[in-house]
């Protein structure tokens, strides 16, 4: 799957097979603390560390919640990243200010691209360095909505679920108007890294995509509520879909 033509600063800021989910549930008004924390100096540790910073944004309904996603080669390098990070200078320095802003940091699901290629496209992507950076205009602007969907898989569906979404939801999500990015499953793998905790039992589909508005985002739900393929699709699921709306920050390259 691809972003729109934009370029991450080195190679290695390509697709992930492995992919963290993060929601944050924050202090009353310390979102913007920890965005600056993280955006100012948290990135280019994590990704000296050996992962990719792949985006963190506001959450729009949730004016409390901070959510971002990294990646990781693998199991094996997901745990020798982290553990360099969280045993290095970087986090070291900034660890109280960060952990200062926030109620809970446990809210983390574990994935894997749901199919080969389903994974983030960042070729194009690039963080600008200038601090109190403005939405340009044109094309490389900040998508103005990236919306994460987190749709609940009953046992052994994620196979079917993913192929079906990767043949129908994908073209007709495009035909509506939204700009498919990536599509994720759960990494049922032990956790490589256990003294960060990720939710356990959890069998999940992600799927990420960018629209230019939120009144965008609205008329494809409204157009997909009305599609009979897309209703029968979700009647195979769990439980109701989440739906987290979220507003890249300046520094993320998902979104933009």
């Amino acid at each position: 799957m691809s972003l729109p033509p934009n370029a991450p600063s080195k190679s290695s800021l390509n697709a992930s097979p492995v992919v963290e989910l993060r929601q944050y549930t924050l202090k009353p008004g310390r979102r913007d603390t920890l965005i600056d924390i993280f955006d100012g100096h948290l990135i280019e540790g994590q990704e000296a560390a050996g992962m990719t910073i792949i985006g963190q944004f506001r959450d729009l309904d949730r004016p409390d919640m901070f959510v971002w996603l990294r990646g990781f080669d693998g199991m094996e390098a997901r745990k020798n990243a982290l553990t360099a990070f969280y045993e290095g200078p970087v986090w070291a320095a900034y660890r109280d200010a960060a952990n200062a802003t926030m109620i809970s940091s446990d809210d983390v699901l574990l994935l894997k691209q749901a199919w080969p290629g389903a994974g983030f496209e960042l070729t194009g992507s690039q963080r600008t360095a200038v601090p109190g950076y403005e939405k340009p205009s044109g094309r490389n602007r900040l998508s103005d909505i990236v919306v994460i969907k987190i749709h609940h898989l009953r046992p052994g569906a994620g196979a079917d679920f993913a192929s079906r979404f990767e043949t129908d939801a994908i073209p007709t999500l495009a035909e509506f108007g939204a700009r498919p990015l990536a599509a994720f499953v759960t990494e049922h793998a032990e956790n490589s890294f256990p003294r960060l905790p990720v939710r356990s039992g959890e069998n999940v589909f992600i799927s990420v995509a960018a629209f230019d508005s939120a009144d965008a985002h609205e008329s494809v739900e409204a157009a997909l509520a009305a599609a009979p393929a897309w209703q029968a699709l979700l009647s195979r699921l769990a439980r109701p879909t989440e739906t987290l709306r979220l507003s890249p920050t300046s520094q993320s390259l998902l979104g933009r």
